[in-house]
C-alpha cells in the first residue's frame, strides 16, 4: 500500500520559515513526479512546487508564480522523499499543504495540475499569522 506521509507543518509568523517533509512508502517515485499542493478554506486546491526526473539523480523544479524565489522544493532519491523549505512566508501562504506524486512520468503541460497525481498524503496545516 503506497503512503505519502507530511510533517513540519505548523504557525510561523510572517517572514518566517517553515521546512515540510514528505516520506512516501510502498513504492518508489525516484523516477516520477513528486511536489507540493495547498488548499486554503474555501479556495480549490492549488499547485505549490513539483520536481520531475531528469535521469541519474537529477530533477528540474517547477513553482508557482506566488512562491517563486520564497520556497525550494528538494527530492532526497535515496530516502524517497520530498521537502519544501518555505522562507519569507506570508499570510496568504496559510493553508492546508499536500503531498502528492504521480505515477506517470508527466509533461510540462500537465506538471502542475491536481488530477496527473494519483498519489496524496493527508495534508499538514500551515499558519502564517502574527
Amino acid at each position: 500500500q503506497v503512503q505519502l506521509v507530511e510533517s513540519g507543518g505548523g504557525l510561523a509568523q510572517p517572514g518566517g520559515s517553515l521546512k515540510l517533509s514528505c516520506a512516501a512508502s510502498g513504492r518508489s517515485f525516484n523516477d516520477y513526479p513528486m511536489g507540493w499542493f495547498r488548499q486554503a478554506p474555501g479556495q480549490e486546491r492549488e499547485f505549490v512546487a513539483t520536481t520531475r526526473f531528469m535521469g541519474g539523480y537529477a530533477y528540474n523544479k517547477y513553482y508557482s508564480d506566488s512562491v517563486k524565489g520564497r520556497f525550494t522544493i528538494s527530492r532526497d532519491a535515496t530516502k524517497n522523499t520530498v521537502s519544501l523549505q518555505m522562507n519569507s512566508l506570508k499570510p496568504e501562504d496559510t493553508a492546508v499543504y499536500y503531498c502528492a506524486a504521480s505515477s506517470l512520468r508527466l509533461i510540462m503541460s500537465t506538471i502542475s495540475k491536481t488530477g496527473s497525481y494519483d498519489y496524496w498524503g493527508q495534508g499538514t496545516q500551515v499558519t502564517v499569522s502574527s
